[in-house]
Parts: structure tokens; sequence; C-alpha cells
């Protein structure tokens, strides 16, 4: 039995520790909510679930994180690896929920598999996707801001 806790505590690296510790499942979310947090924003991690049909089976997909912008929402998904079974599901959001707005955030813009010609950034152009690499534009960010329309009035 001790052996047994001793493997698993040591399949987590220190770092990832970090990350569970901050209730993010990585430290690239935590990163990501540490420059919301810095853009003035409140960080809403993982707040709402949406339910979806995948092929002959109803799922739930809870995204990242919730952004402000004018007239509503957005939402960011942030991705390390890219599979298979996540570039499905987003394609079936997409297409159960066209009005929806989901902006996916890459931490590198890897290949879809070893040995692909595709990169990330090319599929989600292919698709329709929104994405950034890295880190959330700070365009992005300031959707939420209201306009300063104070500018003064003839007279």
């Amino acid at each position: 039995m001790r052996l047994q806790r001793a493997r698993e505590a040591a399949t987590i690296s220190k770092r990832r520790q970090r990350s569970f510790e901050g209730g993010y499942k990585s430290g690239f979310e935590k990163r990501v909510s540490r420059q919301i947090e810095d853009a003035g924003l409140s960080v809403q991690y993982e707040t709402d679930q949406i339910t979806y049909t995948w092929p002959e089976r109803q799922a739930t997909y809870t995204p990242d994180f919730k952004l402000p912008k004018q007239g509503g929402f957005f939402y960011v998904e942030t991705k390390g690896r890219w599979d298979v079974d996540d570039r499905q599901k987003h394609l079936l959001i997409k297409d159960q929920f066209p009005d929806l707005d989901i902006r996916l955030c890459f931490l590198s813009d890897g290949r879809l598999y070893k040995g692909s010609p595709t990169r990330y950034s090319e599929y989600c152009e292919k698709h329709g996707l929104r994405y950034s690499l890295k880190h959330i534009p700070e365009d992005w960010l300031r959707e939420g801001e209201i306009p300063d329309d104070t500018e003064p009035e003839d007279c």
C-alpha cells in the first residue's frame, strides 16, 4: 500500500501539484488566469457547463474561462495538447450552438498528430474557430470595456 501511494505521488510533478493547489488542471490555465487578473477582470474559471450531443449520447463540456464582451460573454478554452477527441468536441459544439462564442488559446502551435502537416492554427482557420497562441490577446480582454463616449457636445 505504501509503495502504491509513493508511485502515485511520484507521477505528478511539483509544478502540476502547484497548479492543482490553485484549483487549475494545468500550469498554463493558472498562467492564463493570472493574465486575466492582471487585466483587471474577474476570473471565472469553469463556471458553466454546456450540454451537447456526441453522436448517440449526451455529453457536457465545461469551458475553462468566461470573459465579458459587449452584449454578453465569450469562453476561452486553454489547450496544451489538442487531441482528436477535443477537436471533434469543438466541431460538434460549434455545429449545435453556432451563436456560442468559444475561443481557443493554445500553449503552442502544435501539429495535429506526430508527422501531421497541419498545425492547430491551420485547423482552426479551416473550421472557423477563433484562436490565439501562448496568451489571450489584449483585444479579447478589452471586449468587455464600455466605450468612452464622454466627448463634449457642441452647444
